[in-house]
């Protein structure tokens, strides 16, 4: 899967270490990749104080799913979606 492992890449560019990515299923997504009509516009502040089950939420809705801890999901969505000037 080239998305996965471009993905697990750039989290291991960021954070030095891998944690396990799971792009959803076809079952959840049956006519694949799905993205959101609006890309995420949140400051590195909103991601810092962001609750665990919103970090979730917006990463389920780019058909993503992140197993590890709050830090891990929120560094992940750190270097998903910001620039690396916002850093």
């Amino acid at each position: 899967m080239p998305l996965k492992w471009l993905l697990n890449f750039g989290f291991t560019q960021v954070m030095g270490k891998s944690p396990e990515v799971v792009l959803n299923s076809k079952e959840e997504y049956p006519n694949g990749f799905q993205l959101p009509l609006h890309y995420p516009n949140y400051k590195k502040e909103d991601y810092e104080k962001m609750e665990e089950w919103r970090l979730d939420l917006l990463l389920k809705e780019y058909g993503i799913t992140l197993k590890g801890s709050l830090d891990d999901k929120r560094n992940f969505a750190m270097g998903a979606f910001l620039w690396p000037h916002q850093f």
